[in-house]
């Protein structure tokens, strides 16, 4: 790689409860920083509403610039199950073409794992699952790439099994890295816990690095709206820079740990945005 690349990784926007500062923020980014590319790894919505998704469309097919979408639980059908069952990618309309769409570049590759499911057999639906079939579709799309691309995997849930098989935040997570350990990928990208994060993995195959986004609604956990800044320089380092509204250093907006129970307070004493803070306020949940 003769020149720097940046990307952008964008996360957890939730649309219906969205920080329009910091999505203002964001697209005057885009626009000025001219990234390479686009990567929102899932929760465009709320609650998976029309309007919703329209207002998801307005703002994604305006950004000047090749863009990749990841779906996230809360992107499925909450009220109709019916939908959700047999026509869960109703309302997706007008985004079609870059919902899980694989993005080449000269040198690097994006390409889509699926972490999603319409009904899982426990009660927590939320949470993720890489199917037989998503995890296929995934490392074939992989293999078929000319050798020496560099490959970012995009899902939702982090690929990490931090409890039992029925409470497992991804189920099938520890299989998907294994096989992504053996493509010797750079890194898998994700969301859904709202803060950012960049550790190491380790598989029976080797070391994965996975990269995780910050939210860019009102449901802050413990940072406050973030993106993440991908660079790969020209020795192909890959560098992450956590950028946010409230100028906090990457190292401090880093979370150690994915935490199982992914979800904003709910409490007024739980830590909320600013680091290590707590607003006077809780933010909205619904």
């Amino acid at each position: 790689m003769s020149d720097s690349t940046l990307l952008f990784h964008l996360s957890d926007i939730h649309f219906g409860l969205e920080h329009n500062r910091a999505l203002d923020w964001v697209a005057h980014e885009v626009a000025t920083r001219k990234p390479a590319a686009v990567l929102i790894t899932g929760d465009l919505t709320m609650r998976a509403r029309s309007h919703e998704f329209a207002a998801a469309q307005n703002w994604i097919t305006a950004l000047p610039t090749p863009v990749t979408v990841e779906v996230g639980n809360h992107d499925l059908p909450y009220f109709n199950l019916i939908e959700r069952f047999f026509n869960p990618y109703k309302k997706i309309r007008g985004m079609e073409s870059v919902v899980e769409r694989e993005l080449q570049l000269p040198d690097i590759a994006i390409v889509s794992l699926k972490t999603t499911m319409r009904a899982q057999p426990r009660l927590d639906w939320s949470k993720g699952w890489v199917s037989d079939a998503a995890l296929a579709k995934c490392l074939a799309a992989i293999d078929a790439l000319p050798a020496g691309k560099k490959v970012l995997v995009t899902v939702h849930h982090p690929l990490v099994e931090v409890g039992t098989r029925g409470t497992a935040l991804t189920h099938g997570g520890t299989r998907a890295l294994a096989e992504l350990a053996k493509r010797n990928i750079t890194a898998v990208l994700s969301g859904h816990v709202h803060d950012p994060f960049d550790m190491q993995q380790d598989t029976v195959n080797g070391p994965v690095r996975m990269i995780g986004a910050g939210t860019l609604s009102q449901r802050i956990r413990s940072t406050p709206q973030s993106f993440n800044e991908l660079r790969f320089e020209p020795d192909g380092r890959l560098c992450v820079e956590a950028r946010n509204l409230q100028d906090v250093p990457t190292e401090s907006m880093k979370i150690d740990a994915v935490p199982e129970d992914a979800m904003p307070p709910r409490e007024a004493d739980e830590p909320v945005a600013p680091v290590g803070a707590v607003p006077r306020t809780d933010p909205p949940v619904h």
